[in-house]
C-alpha cells in the first residue's frame, strides 16, 4: 500500500453550513490532518467537530462571514491570513472576511488542549516532575 495514497494536494477545505455534522469522535479532524488538511473554512460547524478540532490541534476550524463554498472552486489558489482573519482567493482576486478564532487559536497552535496546558504551566511536564524537589 502506498503511504501517500490518502494524502490530498489541497491543504484547505472550503465548506458550507454545519460542517462536521455526524462526526462525534476526534477521528474526523485527525483524519483531515493525516490527509494533509491544515484548515477548514465553513459557514458554521457542528459543535462537536469544532471542539474536537481545537482539542486535538489537528486543523483550524475557521468560520467565514459569507457563503464562499459556491464561489471558490477546487484548484483555486487560496491562502489564509490568520492575523487578519481573511481568506484570499488568488485565482479570482477576491478576499473574504472570516470570524476571529479567538482563544482557540493558541490551543491549536500548541498542538491541542494537553500540549497547550503543558506549555502554559497548567499541568506539569516530564521535565517539571524530574526537577521537583523530593520531600
Amino acid at each position: 500500500m502506498d503511504p501517500n495514497q490518502f494524502k490530498s494536494k489541497y491543504s484547505i477545505v472550503i465548506a458550507g453550513d454545519n460542517f462536521g455534522c455526524g462526526s462525534s469522535l476526534q477521528h474526523a479532524p485527525v483524519a483531515l490532518e493525516a490527509a494533509g488538511v491544515a484548515a477548514v473554512v465553513a459557514e458554521s460547524y457542528a459543535r462537536i467537530f469544532f471542539r474536537n478540532s481545537v482539542a486535538t490541534g489537528e486543523v483550524y476550524p475557521l468560520e467565514s462571514e459569507v457563503r464562499i463554498c459556491e464561489e471558490c472552486k477546487t484548484g483555486d489558489v487560496v491562502t489564509i491570513e490568520l492575523g487578519e482573519n481573511k481568506l484570499i482567493n488568488h485565482t479570482t482576486g477576491k478576499e473574504y472576511q472570516m470570524k476571529p478564532i479567538g482563544d482557540a487559536g493558541p490551543v491549536i497552535e500548541a498542538g491541542g488542549i494537553f500540549a497547550y496546558a503543558r506549555k502554559s504551566g497548567m499541568i506539569p511536564t516530564a521535565d517539571d516532575r524530574r526537577h521537583r524537589p523530593q520531600p
